[in-house]
């Protein structure tokens, strides 16, 4: 998947979907790609294969990770991507997989637990392209990424052939215009007979992009195939949290047991926090506040466990809830709570800390930097509350006490 360093990417908060998903998405709005469905038993696998019909079909492992083919089951089972030549092998291949945990290099050593695959028509491929829809921010307008370097991870191609990643701009008023389509397709190489099914399918992705409300649609690879057909062969997508309330229908296929459960605990309570594998647990209000935090701490030779904005407007209720979801992690040797009031005030945030101590048993430092609207109340709080946890006077030595710490905790 695109890097967020990657064409100056907006880094919105975002929701993730399976393979099987992103090609219903893809079928609604018209875009081509491969005949196929998801099982859950390996009966369905044979029953879909059936209807499938001759030639080969993929079996896919479905989670939210990449490298599934060059992955590892935990029952010794090899690879999360095979191409089988009959219903019965689809049955068999579709048994050793679901169920079972699969290792790649992107789920760590914990794995992930298949469910679900996917079982579809394969594609005689010709050749492979990249091509992502996102936002730019430099732009704050949509921006088409694509390559020639189809089916091989963008950030390699950026690094290594920077002259074969082409950009295109697109008018957020006017939309894709006929004239990028094909002058895109012309760009990567489609021969003359494959520039209309090219720029058709060009399209239907970028309506995909604007009509689903995505921060990105990614199809790593689209191929071009012997036959000449040109399709969306892998998509992924992000999706625009901010916006789910307008697609009940996307936000209804997320899955949670595919997500960091701290992430799914923090969102039902309407925060912002992305799990890290740090030891310095941060509470802060402002993403901009919350990200020199993170690196604040770094510099002074510690790691942060996540980041967390708490918002400009949090209430005592939310911050109570935020600092049980950080004494929950069992990584954290030290919590920093950076708080600039503005219109979240000193003494709110102070009388969340205090509800949030009572609540769990803390056992681990608390170091807390308070500074902005009604300070003086909140430190006077958190100073007749009788806990034993750390002032700070600044960020950075708020920083510093929090990384000695975290070591004094080892």
């Amino acid at each position: 998947m695109l890097k967020a360093w990657f064409a100056g990417l907006v880094l919105a908060p975002r929701m993730n979907i399976h393979e099987y998903q992103a090609k219903e998405l893809l079928e609604k709005f018209g875009a081509a790609t491969t005949r196929g469905k998801v099982a859950a038993t390996p009966e369905e696998a044979d029953e879909i294969a059936r209807e499938i019909g001759a030639g080969e079909i993929v079996v896919k492992a479905q989670v939210h990770a990449g490298g599934r083919g060059k992955g590892t089951f935990r029952n010794g089972f090899k690879g999360g991507v095979h191409i089988v030549k009959s219903a019965a092998e689809a049955r068999e291949v579709a048994s050793k997989m679901l169920g079972q945990t699969l290792v790649t290099h992107q789920t760590g050593e914990a794995g992930r637990v298949v469910n679900q695959v996917l079982v579809a028509e394969s594609a005689d491929i010709a050749r492979e392209i990249y091509f992502a829809v996102l936002l730019d921010r430099a732009t704050a307008a949509p921006l088409i990424v694509a390559s020639t370097e189809g089916g091989v991870e963008i950030e390699a191609v950026a690094e290594k052939s920077p002259e074969k990643i082409i950009r295109e701009s697109v008018n957020p008023l006017a939309g894709l215009q006929p004239f990028q389509t094909r002058k895109l397709a012309r760009q990567l190489g489609f021969a003359s007979e494959q520039i209309k099914p090219a720029a058709k399918l060009f399209s239907a992705l970028y309506r995909t992009f604007v009509e689903s409300d995505c921060s990105m649609v990614e199809v790593n690879p689209l191929v071009v195939t012997t036959k000449g057909e040109v399709l969306a062969l892998d998509a992924k997508f992000n999706f625009d949290d901010n916006a789910l309330y307008r697609h009940p229908e996307i936000a209804a296929m997320r899955d949670t047991a595919e997500e960091d459960p701290r992430e799914v605990e923090a969102s039902k309570h309407g925060l912002n926090y992305i799990g890290l594998d740090g030891n310095i647990a941060c509470l802060v209000n402002g993403a901009g506040l919350a990200m020199a935090t993170m690196d604040i701490i770094k510099f002074y030779g510690g790691s942060p466990a996540n980041f967390l904005d708490v918002g400009g407007s949090a209430t005592e209720e939310q911050v109570t809830e935020a600092f049980k979801i950080l004494v929950a992690d069992k990584r954290v040797e030290a919590i920093l709570v950076n708080i600039f009031g503005g219109i979240a005030k000193c003494d709110v945030i102070a009388q969340g800390i205090l509800n949030a101590a009572k609540a769990v048993k803390l056992s681990v430092p608390l170091v807390v930097r308070l500074e902005g609207t009604n300070v003086k109340e909140g430190k006077q709080l958190l100073k007749e509350s009788g806990l034993s946890l750390i002032t700070a006077d600044d960020l950075g030595d708020a920083a510093k006490k929090a990384v000695e710490a975290a070591r004094e905790k080892q």
